[in-house]
């Protein structure tokens, strides 16, 4: 599986951005895609998960109201919308996949592939 992460860029305080991850090559019946992310000197954490099938999500308490994880089942692409930015969401941005797609996990060992990873910065 090939994750292509795409999307990021520089925003103020209070803006927003999409991000996309388009995944080719080998597919599966049942997967959950996640984004997590990675900011300088901290570990990689769990942004927001969904299942592919069924469309069930899952957040971080520090993205709850403010980020959208979505899919698009013809493209094969998961995004997320951010809304309302923050400067401590400054970070790059991983999107990954989970083969098993029993559950929506938080920890990163679990996911089997992942993206190039993108760059977000928000300014205060």
């Amino acid at each position: 599986v090939q994750l292509q992460a795409s999307g990021g860029g520089l925003v103020q305080a209070g803006g927003s951005l999409r991000l996309s991850c388009a995944a080719s090559g080998r597919t599966f019946s049942s997967y959950v895609m996640g984004w997590f992310r990675q900011a300088p000197g901290k570990e990689r954490e769990f942004v927001a998960g969904i299942r592919w099938s069924g469309g069930s999500t899952s957040y971080a308490d520090s993205v709850k109201g403010r980020f959208t994880i979505s899919r698009d089942n013809a493209k094969n692409t998961v995004y997320l919308q951010m809304n309302s930015l923050k400067p401590e969401d400054t970070a790059v941005y991983y999107c990954a996949v989970d083969h098993s797609g029993r559950y929506i996990y938080r920890s990163p060992n679990v996911y089997n592939y992942w993206g190039q990873g993108t760059q977000v910065t928000v300014s205060s």
